[in-house]
């Protein structure tokens, strides 16, 4: 990259098409001096006299104007291609026609002027193209040898996906010597955008010149994309998304233009016939939260050569909880789900080079007496709960199994963490669980409850159901004490609203009706929600975990929440995922409002009036102090529940349920709308 290329580069744009007007002008005035050279011509005026500069400045005046109703300014000067070289040439051809009958027009009308005749207008015209058109050839040559790859391609090539590569140049090494040993040859990159901004601009890495830097990424983008139409695919490097605030933008100006998105996630085998293995990026790039530098030190010292269990691991949540922990140098991670493809799909998910320390198990979490050998083998130093059923409406109809599932399961692996002397516990939570409507907010606020009232006794007594959550089916659901007190488990709930591209949110339901071609279906035009990607929400959830490991006494919290920012419309959240998919919403896509459901608000909130928000010095984290249950009341409560169970009685256990959370509630209540707000009309 020379110096001119990179200064250029760095003007601002307005800046810069000033310059490039003033430097065209210079070259037609040369072109104008080199013609009458080149021909020979012998002018019978002086050249530098009063009419003379007259002259030129009649030629400079005419030529701008030209040029500017040619369109040679509004044109993107690194991306000069054929129509902009047309723009050139007719912008030079108009300029000679005018200049030459200007000549006739003044030879004819005022006075004969020798030395000028049709062969100078000729060569005018010939030079005037050249030199106008040269710099912008050059510089674009200069600034990013890529676009000449991809716009060479040969037929022969047309099954490699010419490609960008944003990210780390360390990375870009890697990616470029695997794809050109790659047989046969699936990828091609053009060139490399880098996430340092003080990487250097204009070098090549193995012969793939650095096209753009930090903090242009998604103007060059755009005018890569504006370009070519030949560019098939943009690399992300791995973990880049928690790097740059403009990963949702990128995306969303590659896919607008029909570029597939991937993400580098690792190598499929190592040495000289490694591929790349390339991940789909999820649509939950599209909620542009501002990012924030996730603290990989603190969270990598926390996880690193730790024993990991994550319930619920081949969920949406628990899936990338693995693959963070496996990242951050755990020294052995199990998976505990009972969804056998879940399981599978998790083992393709993970690097060959992680594989040895991970191991899952199909277990159902409400099943104490099989968590309890699990817990007892493994020896996890920390357990993430994040099993849970979670779908609104459908828990509405299920409420029996949201209950065992959310409440009885949460208890299980509660008491089992504490009877086995694991260090931590940590419930995986929900924005539903404040001032509850449904099923769903009333069984996590349950087991918030479950989870506060054992932190605040770092005891958990052993409670068993006989025959586990199954023994209801067989009539034999009740619960009694066993064991005695292990104090030492520290028990926190980690609080949050919506992850965005989890299984069955929002964001799939929206990206597989965009796919079939619409419509999309909201419930309510006035809906919001709280949205965080799944990344941002693990390395919250793990940073939680390791904040509560250094807190006792006054200073300690059983429920933590993340910062969600602020609420986003639903109606919102379609229309920018359909125009991500390149279409038009209201138009290419139809909106089609259904009307709330069961046990949906309108507005979430992310915490009751009846809890203090207490600001801590991790960003996006805080502390909830909130009434906590006393664990005798818990405990009473639950023969109670087992009983409702049995009778099928939904609104007595929810009404049971109520209670453990708010003294003064003993019946399911009324809907949102009213005040005092109490779970909503189900049963």
């Amino acid at each position: 990259m020379t110096a001119y290329a990179e200064a250029v580069s760095g003007i601002r744009p307005k800046m810069r098409r000033a310059i490039i007007m003033v430097q065209d002008l210079i070259m037609v005035l040369i072109a104008v001096a080199l013609s009458l050279t080149l021909s020979q011509s012998r002018l019978s005026f002086d050249a530098f006299s009063s009419g003379g500069l007259a002259c030129w400045a009649l030629i400079v005046l005419a030529a701008h104007v030209l040029f500017r109703y040619s369109g040679l300014y509004s044109t993107v000067w690194r991306f000069a291609s054929t129509p902009d070289f047309f723009n050139i040439l007719k912008g030079c051809g108009s300029l000679t026609v005018v200049l030459y009958l200007a000549a006739v027009a003044f030879r004819s009308f005022f006075q004969p002027v020798s030395g000028l005749n049709e062969r100078q207008f000729i060569v005018f015209f010939l030079v005037s193209f050249t030199i106008i058109s040269a710099p912008r050839l050059y510089y674009r040559f200069l600034r990013d040898g890529a676009s000449w790859r991809i716009l060479r391609r040969a037929a022969s090539d047309a099954s490699v996906k010419q490609a960008l590569f944003i990210g780390r140049l360390s990375e870009a090494d890697v990616i470029v010597r695997f794809t050109r040993t790659a047989v046969p040859a699936e990828y091609a990159i053009a060139g490399i955008m880098a996430t340092e901004s003080d990487a250097p601009l204009g070098t090549q890495i193995q012969g793939v010149p650095v096209v753009a830097l930090r903090p242009r990424l998604v103007e060059v983008l755009e005018e890569y994309v504006k370009g070519t139409e030949n560019l098939d695919l943009l690399i992300f490097g791995k973990g880049i998304e928690r790097e740059i605030e403009d990963y949702a933008e990128l995306v969303r100006v590659a896919r607008h233009s029909g570029i597939a998105v991937v993400q580098f996630s690792g190598l499929s085998e190592l040495g000289q016939g490694g591929k790349l293995v390339l991940d789909a990026v999820e649509m939950e790039t599209i909620m542009r939260r501002s990012a924030v530098a996730t603290d990989t030190t603190r969270i990598g010292a926390f996880v690193g050569g730790k024993r990991v269990l994550v319930t619920g691991g081949a969920g949406s949540i628990g899936r990338v909880l693995v693959k963070r922990a496996l990242e951050l140098g755990a020294e052995a991670v199990l998976v505990a789900d009972n969804s056998e493809f879940g399981i599978f799909q998790l083992d393709q998910l993970i690097d060959e080079k992680d594989r040895g320390r991970l191991t899952s198990r199909i277990v159902d979490v409400t099943d104490r007496s099989h968590m309890m050998r699990l817990v007892g083998e493994f020896k996890p130093a920390i357990i993430f709960h994040a099993a849970a059923l979670k779908h609104v409406p459908l828990l509405e109809e299920n409420w029996e199994a949201a209950i065992e599932t959310n409440v009885f399961g949460t208890l299980a692996c509660a008491e089992v963490a504490a009877e086995c002397g694991v260090p931590q516990f940590l419930l995986i939570s929900s924005d539903k669980a404040v001032d509850p409507t449904s099923v769903l907010g009333v069984t996590k606020r349950a087991a918030e409850q479950i989870v506060s009232s054992l932190h605040e006794t770092h005891a958990a007594p052993s409670l068993i159901h006989a025959g586990g959550l199954n023994g209801h089916q067989a009539g034999a659901h009740h619960a009694h004490r066993v064991g005695a007190h292990r104090p030492g488990t520290k028990f926190i709930a980690v609080r949050f609203g919506n992850v965005f591209g989890s299984n069955g949110s929002v964001a799939t339901v929206f990206q597989a009706q965009i796919e079939a071609g619409g419509p999309v279906t909201i419930t309510d035009r006035r809906m919001t929600r709280y949205f965080m990607t799944v990344a941002e929400a693990v390395d919250l959830v793990i940073m939680s975990a390791a904040d509560a490991e250094q807190r006792q006494g006054s200073d300690d919290y059983a429920i933590y929440m993340l910062d969600m920012g602020k609420p986003v419309p639903i109606l919102e959240v379609a229309e920018t995922m359909i125009r991500m998919a390149g279409k038009s919403p209201h138009t290419d896509i139809a909106i089609r409002f259904t009307g709330i459901r069961p046990g949906e608000k309108l507005h979430e909130t992310l915490h009751g009036e009846n809890e203090e928000v207490v600001k801590l010095d991790t960003a996006k984290l805080f502390g909830l102090r909130s009434d906590v249950v006393e664990w005798p009341r818990i405990e009473a409560a639950l023969p109670a529940l087992v009983a409702a169970m049995n009778d099928r009685d939904k609104a007595a256990a929810l009404a049971i349920l109520a209670g453990l959370y708010r003294a003064e509630q003993s019946a399911v209540g009324a809907p949102e709308q009213t005040a005092p707000k109490t779970v909503g009309q189900i049963g």
